[in-house]
């Protein structure tokens, strides 16, 4: 593969990979999902190695109007995407070992983000639920179901009640947190490159465009309307990816890339 770097051009195989894999091995994904995509922590489903390997993962399959299924390629492709244009100048400046570095910690930034949020989200229906007269064992039974009790009513709104079963089953998958560390890292590295999207082909410079994807995502996530995502979109996990990525980014460059290379 001419024209890509080598961290950028092994992370990119080893997502076609795991694609692959759930598209062929067990039906409908469902067995590489279980092994590999994060489930919440509570959920039996979870494995700790999870917290690396969803960030391989992609969406293989989504729902017809007839109740089947078909193969779902726009999540990996634009993501891989994104990937190679963005990060194999990001790479090529930062050295190779680095970037992984970078990449990896911008990944677990946005897993740490959304699920952290989940968490405590959940934990606390969870709590009062139990301090009405709840047995956890009981309420467990029925998440995991993916339902809950109309008694229930009597504690929480029914909104809140399905958060709790949503967060039980929710399932974290694809390389966007880890992607939008690399866009931001992009942008403060070559701020003045003229990027143009496709349904608006005029040049904006990457010190505009990157903040602007940023704010896209924050808007959708704050209220709950799809500028150009699916709308199951893991906004918090793209903040967080985003957030961790600066962080990382603006300590480097501030503290001189020369003095702290790994290679």
């Amino acid at each position: 593969m001419r024209g890509i770097s080598p961290a950028v051009k092994h992370i990119l195989i080893i997502n076609v990979l795991f694609w692959i894999g759930t598209l062929s091995i067990g039906a409908n994904g469902t067995l590489f999902n279980n092994l590999f995509a994060y489930n919440f922590v509570l959920n039996d489903l979870f494995k700790p190695w999870q917290v690396i390997t969803h960030m391989f993962m992609h969406a293989s399959y989504v729902p017809t109007g007839d109740g089947g299924q078909t193969i779902y390629f726009q999540h990996i492709l634009f993501n891989m995407f994104g990937l190679w244009m963005f990060g194999t100048p990001v790479e090529r400046f930062l050295g190779l070992k680095k970037f992984v570095f970078f990449y990896i910690s911008a990944g677990l930034g946005a897993l740490l983000l959304h699920a952290g949020y989940d968490y405590i989200q959940f934990q606390d229906s969870l709590s009062q639920l139990i301090n009405a007269g709840y047995e956890k064992e009981a309420i467990f039974d029925v998440i995991s179901e993916g339902r809950y009790m109309v008694a229930w009513e009597n504690v929480l709104n029914p909104q809140d009640l399905r958060q709790l079963a949503g967060n039980y089953g929710s399932v974290l998958v694809g390389a966007s947190g880890a992607l939008m560390g690399v866009l931001v890292a992009f942008g403060v590295l070559f701020p003045n490159s003229e990027l143009m999207l496709i349904f608006l082909p005029i040049p904006i410079k990457a010190k505009y465009f990157i903040p602007g994807i940023i704010l896209m995502d924050l808007f959708s996530m704050l209220t709950g309307y799809s500028l150009f995502s699916p709308s199951n979109t893991a906004y918090l996990a793209h903040l967080g990816g985003a957030l961790f990525g600066f962080i990382m980014i603006w300590y480097w460059k501030k503290n001189s890339f020369n003095q702290h290379r790994w290679d």
